[in-house]
């Protein structure tokens, strides 16, 4: 079921992106998984018997959550740079992604670091379950994450009354490409380095709303994170909460009752979104 309170006139739907608009958790499972299987079933030679052993003994269930961990690592990275600076270098995000990539196999046993390791952190040994060009590669798939089944029809139908915006916590080059690659439809790409900050700060919410020429009344953020529609809310948005499988990092905020409206797993996301805005699905 659909659940709302009365609402203000909307002008704009701001998107938050991983994780509400393109799905993560698996995508990264699948690509982590088909990568060892492609080096495991490649010449014998190139992997160290050790590693290929190691290697040999990761299910699927053990990657996705290995791909979970990936990005939790990450996220502390940014929160880290958050307290220290005040905001966030998303390209050095991006480096520190495939540097945490590389310390969590070596972790595991899964590649074999060089010791006189490069300052990227990618440098690895023969005999290493991926070498340095496919852990770059494996790198960029957050670079290609699919959207969810219902995202693209879903934008389509609700840029039929409404300014469809990104507003997402990465930097414009990849926002771009992300959206082009998976040919989502929105009428505008907004990133957080745009207001030189990151969500929660006001100024991103804020900013973008300006920069859309609309009151934040007449702003609704549609998210997957409530911990995100709590920032915005605060700023006078709308709060739309889409529940996504898995993507609720904050679950002890449900108590707080943050989202104005709420679309539940089981339902046809944007698309219900759509239908409950007033704009006719057939």
């Amino acid at each position: 079921m659909i659940t709302m309170t009365s609402r203000p006139q909307l002008r704009v739907l701001f998107f938050d992106v991983f994780g509400t608009c393109v799905a993560q958790r698996k995508p990264v499972a699948d690509a982590l998984w088909r990568a060892a299987k492609e080096a495991l079933e490649s010449d014998t030679s190139l992997v160290n018997s050790e590693v290929r052993a190691k290697a040999t003994k990761m299910s699927y269930e053990q990657w996705f959550e290995f791909g979970g961990e990936w990005n939790k690592d990450v996220e502390v990275f940014t929160s880290d740079s958050k307290a220290k600076h005040g905001n966030v270098d998303w390209r050095a995000v991006d480096k520190y992604r495939f540097e945490s990539l590389h310390k969590l196999l070596a972790q595991l046993g899964l590649i074999i670091p060089h010791e006189d390791a490069s300052t990227s952190g990618l440098a690895v040994k023969e005999g290493s379950l991926w070498n340095e060009s496919h852990l770059k590669e494996l790198g960029l798939v957050w670079h290609r994450l699919p959207p969810w089944p219902d995202t693209c029809r879903g934008l389509d139908l609700l840029n039929k009354q409404f300014s469809t915006v990104t507003l997402s916590n990465t930097y414009n080059d990849l926002m771009t490409n992300l959206v082009a690659h998976s040919s989502i439809p929105f009428k505008h790409v907004y990133t957080s380095d745009l207001f030189q900050s990151f969500k929660p700060n006001p100024k991103v919410y804020l900013g973008a709303a300006e920069k859309m020429g609309v009151k934040p009344e007449e702003c609704a953020l549609v998210a997957a994170h409530l911990d995100d529609l709590k920032g915005a809310k605060a700023c006078g948005f709308y709060a739309i909460y889409i529940e996504r499988p898995l993507e609720e990092k904050t679950p002890e905020l449900r108590e707080q009752n943050i989202p104005d409206m709420v679309v539940k797993e089981d339902e046809d996301g944007f698309i219900a979104l759509a239908e409950r805005l007033g704009i006719e699905v057939v």
